[in-house]
């Protein structure tokens, strides 16, 4: 297969290089920083962001939320099919 994006360096303006299905956990960080999530079944999500904020939202079914993510909470977090846009 060809694949255009072999000789391009990964880039925060996209498009992501894979996306990870995201088990939520109070304690741990992802190995990479998400770029942005992606939410299958909305519901309150706790995440805490790239500056280490800890915040709190609520998300509908099938939401891009285009902000960088260290971790997603387990508590607060009742949103599911939660997957990690990564770049790298």
């Amino acid at each position: 297969m060809k694949d255009p994006l072999a000789t391009r360096a990964a880039s925060i303006s996209g498009p992501a290089t894979d996306i990870i299905p995201v088990a939520p956990n109070d304690l741990t960080d992802f190995d990479e920083l998400a770029m942005s999530l992606f939410i299958e079944a909305g519901g309150a999500l706790r995440v805490v962001t790239r500056r280490g904020e800890t915040r709190d939202l609520l998300v509908e079914d099938q939401t891009l939320l285009p902000v960088a993510v260290r971790r997603v909470m387990a508590t607060g977090t009742t949103a599911t099919g939660i997957h990690a846009l990564v770049v790298g």
